[in-house]
């Protein structure tokens, strides 16, 4: 999910981990945790070839897309491609159909192969094929040799008949654009922004832009089971990939097999709650970030927490006032670039040194980094062109699975509850209450209440001090989910997988490969 629904945001996509390979390229990894062993328990085994009624259609309508067979061909630099044909409607399957995205990592030791493995990056928006081309920092060895990584675009995202809401130029403008309005014009041209981009989802794309719904992509997700020849689903989700995760469970418990949902989404609350409680979850972060540099010594932003948060507030506050100038091709930095900039390199410790970097710059007058954390974050290119619809599509899927919004004029009341959450990005999501307000399009099928009563034994991997998931979610998620096992990672970032923490690692490696379920409350 991304932060604020990317102007709204990536919480848990949120997950930032399409958009920040480049920095991980460029740190180290965190601490270790203890290693502590699983259970005895084992969850069902990915099938390595076709098996009998895999391909078994949940109705007859369905049986054209549930026999489809996947052809692979060489793409991207020694990985495979492939389209899956799927409905657009499910409630109409002899209608107009769609293409989605995939693309294969095959696995490095084919003969020791355990499955398919299909992976989601969360968002909503980002692109699934991009996380199986990286997979190689996204998961560890271990993973990349046993499993065949499939990575999908989901409907309306990547290479999935993308949704397209604005031009690249009114994109810069939207993400640039001050989330936290100062004046009530000021807000009511905030709410107009949220506005034309729905209203351009609309204008801009086709049909599809009312059925990117997540129950949708769920259901998109067996089709593609299916067609992997797998009688269970064995799926990676982060962020915003576990709510899709855990919709999946719901719909099909009979077909999951060894699910793990890494950062977790809780389900059960609105966006209201959601946004209090993510808020609440970056300011933590952003303490933890501080709090490190203080205790380091000679910290560049003062020489106390308060005192830190100060200096951090007060420089958003002053390009509020006043851009940054750049070495970006003339561009500056603006209050919207900064706070993307700013909350970006929370998602993972290992980006703390660019964080580092950037405020420093920042505070020197200089905008640079900071903007080009922002342009990582929105996934626009050094052209001025997107890599990918990320930034458009979350907001048309966060819409149609809840639209719930208030207009401009009652934000005010909500502020102090979210300032009490969080001093720092409070009034930035409670503004985020705006952005379903106005056109939007009716989801085709209720959003479901998850338990997936009978679904076989489902991981949920939380971390502590999470800023887009905050731990809670996780526990709460797997106190929804009938066979949920919760794993807790003590640390920092977005996500506990592939962490730097052993104890994470190889429970979430030995539940995939050998099926061996951790014990519920394992404490990492």
């Amino acid at each position: 999910v991304k932060a604020t629904r990317l102007v709204a945001g990536l919480v848990v996509v949120a997950l930032l981990a399409t958009v920040l390979f480049a920095a991980l390229q460029l740190v180290g990894n965190d601490s270790d945790g203890p290693l502590v062993g699983g259970a005895d328990s084992q969850a069902p085994a990915p099938t390595p070839s076709a098996q009998p009624g895999s391909t078994d259609p949940p109705t007859p309508e369905l049986a054209e897309f549930y026999s489809q067979q996947l052809e692979w061909s060489p793409c991207r630099d020694g990985f495979e491609c492939s389209t899956l044909t799927v409905p657009v409607d499910y409630q109409d399957p002899s209608g107009d159909t769609i293409e989605l995205a995939l693309l294969k990592d095959p696995a490095d030791h084919p003969d020791d192969r355990v499955g398919s493995l299909v992976v989601n990056p969360g968002g909503p928006g980002a692109p699934g094929t991009s996380y199986a081309e990286n997979s190689s920092f996204a998961f560890r060895d271990v993973i990349r040799e046993r499993f065949d990584i499939i990575g999908f675009d989901p409907r309306g995202t990547g290479d999935s008949d993308p949704v397209d809401c604005l031009s690249d130029s009114d994109l810069d403008a939207y993400v640039a654009r001050d989330p936290d309005p100062d004046s009530p014009e000021e807000g009511q041209e905030f709410e107009q922004g949220n506005r034309a981009l729905l209203q351009g989802c609309v204008a801009n794309s086709d049909a599809l832009v009312g059925h990117v719904s997540t129950v949708e992509a769920a259901r998109d997700m067996d089709v593609l089971r299916a067609a992997l020849g797998e009688s269970q689903l064995t799926y990676f989700g982060a962020s915003y990939g576990t709510k899709l995760g855990s919709t999946y469970a719901d719909l099909f418990p009979d077909k999951v097999g060894r699910l793990v949902l890494d950062g977790a989404v809780d389900p059960s609350i609105g966006s209201r709650q959601l946004n209090v409680e993510q808020a609440a979850g970056f300011e933590v972060a952003l303490r933890s970030y501080v709090q490190a540099c203080v205790d380091q010594g000679d910290c560049f932003l003062g020489d106390s927490l308060d005192e830190g948060l100060g200096t951090i507030q007060g420089l958003i506050a002053d390009v509020d006032e006043q851009s940054l100038p750049t070495s970006l091709g003339g561009r500056e930095l603006a209050v919207g670039n900064a706070f993307y900039g700013l909350v970006a390199p929370l998602y993972n410790r290992d980006y703390w040194p660019l964080l580092d970097q950037a405020l420093q710059q920042a505070l020197d007058g200089d905008g640079t980094t900071l903007l080009r954390l922002s342009d990582l974050y929105s996934s626009r290119a050094d052209d001025g062109t997107y890599t990918d619809n990320s930034a458009e599509a979350i907001l048309a899927i966060n819409c149609l699975d809840d639209p719930y919004s208030i207009p401009a004029d009652q934000v005010p009341d909500q502020i102090p509850e979210f300032e009490k959450a969080s001093p720092t990005f409070g009034r930035v999501f409670a503004w985020s209450l705006t952005n379903c307000e106005g056109v939007h399009t009716r989801a085709s099928e209720p959003v479901p209440v998850v338990d997936a009563p009978g679904a076989a034994p489902i991981v949920v991997v939380g971390t502590t001090r999470d800023p887009a998931t905050p731990y809670q979610w996780a526990v709460h998620l797997a106190d929804q989910l009938q066979s949920g096992v919760l794993i807790t990672r003590d640390g920092d970032g977005h996500t506990g997988y592939n962490a730097g923490n052993d104890c994470v690692d190889e429970a979430v490696e030995d539940y995939l490969i050998d099926g061996t379920v951790p014990p519920d409350g394992l404490d990492c």
